[in-house]
């Protein structure tokens, strides 16, 4: 499971402001996001270029960790 947390909105060159605005659209609890992180699965429900756009940011962050670990043994 893909998990979604803040560094994921900075990597994506997004601002903490808009966030809160898009997770209070979606009715999705920013203050659970920023302690917890959120299912990319989730976002990806939604159908939303912003969501997209962060999730992938996050998917490649995962699998870059999966080389590395392959890489390392």
């Amino acid at each position: 499971m893909t998990m979604v947390y803040v560094r994921h909105i900075r990597q994506a060159n997004l601002c903490a402001s808009g966030t809160r605005t898009w997770f209070a659209r979606h009715c999705l609890d920013y203050s659970a996001f920023l302690k917890d992180g959120i299912d990319a699965d989730k976002i990806l429900a939604l159908g939303d270029h912003f969501g997209n756009t962060v999730v992938a940011k996050a998917k490649e962050e995962e699998a870059q960790q999966e080389l590395e670990e392959a890489r390392n043994g």
